[in-house]
């Protein structure tokens, strides 16, 4: 299929052993690719090409290699006021997982509470299902977490009631961030059949037999780890033995003619997160 695509764009014909023919396509497939994602440096990305099972279309994958925090820059270390470090990482908590795999504090709470507290979510019942697992002894003298002391520990940031509304952002960085709004809603008005950023987890593991033993949790976080080490080493651990689920999207392609097509979704997709990289790597208390 990406030979038939290569070949329609290649001028004139030439002759080529098959080992030549194959990597002048992943070459000319890979360049085509990287002319759309080299500029995106906030997370490591990669696309794969997998064979159909059972007489199925080849699907284009893409996978995220990054793993752990992803770097907020001066959301969490700068001198900004917080409600626009709130405004800013609220908005990318709400759109990021469009198109990364991602997951954010609420997302960490409750797969705390299933981890800690068999799902409970207040602190008396948290502490009674607790005891009843480990026994009263054990409980008194440890520090085991409850949820009202792990809400605590979120930073002023972290905390979406605190967030400015639009209007009272500074004028670049409310620019900023209404690109970011239009880069995904186009995104996500990407026709799913033929979205490079989006997939359905039972095709996934049609593509990749044994992928379901991973773990479901994605392998990116915006949860900062200097507050919750604890709960995310504990949450992440089947991840770190087992992997993580890192598709970005994967996207069946029956023929030749759809890969113009994914392309065209894959542009979108890096817009929307140029747009984030663009909030992240501007500090408004320095400009």
């Amino acid at each position: 299929m990406i030979g038939q695509w290569v070949a329609a764009r290649t001028p004139g014909s030439q002759s080529l052993t098959r080992p030549e023919a194959r990597r002048h396509i992943e070459r000319v497939f890979s360049e085509a690719v990287h002319d759309v994602l080299g500029a995106i440096d906030m997370v490591d990305l990669r696309t794969v090409v997998l064979h159909g099972h059972d007489h199925g279309p080849p699907a284009i994958a893409i996978i995220c290699d990054s793993l752990g925090q992803l770097d907020l820059g001066w959301i969490e270390t700068g001198d900004a006021p917080i409600r626009w470090r709130a405004a800013i990482y609220k908005a990318l908590g709400e759109t990021l997982r469009r198109a990364l795999p991602i997951f954010g504090y609420d997302d960490l709470f409750e797969e705390v509470s299933m981890y800690y507290w068999e799902g409970e979510t207040d602190d008396e019942s948290a502490r009674q299902s607790m005891i009843d697992m480990y026994g009263p002894d054990e409980i008194e003298n440890s520090e085991m977490t409850l949820p009202s002391t792990m809400n605590a520990r979120r930073p002023e940031w972290m905390i979406s009631a605190n967030a400015a509304r639009p209007s009272r952002l500074p004028a670049r960085l409310r620019q900023l961030l209404s690109e970011l709004h239009d880069a995904h809603d186009a995104l996500a008005q990407s026709p799913r059949e033929l979205n490079a950023w989006d997939y359905d987890i039972e095709t996934v593991f049609e593509y990749v037999p044994g992928i379901e033993e991973c773990a479901t949790l994605p392998p990116l976080t915006l949860v900062p780890f200097d507050q919750f080490a604890r709960e995310l080493d504990d949450v992440g651990r089947h991840g770190m033995e087992m992997g993580f689920m890192d598709f970005c999207g994967l996207c069946p392609l029956p023929d030749a003619d759809r890969i113009d097509n994914w392309f065209a979704t894959l542009r979108a997709g890096a817009r929307f997160l140029a747009c984030a990289q663009a909030l992240l790597q501007f500090d408004p208390a320095r400009k």
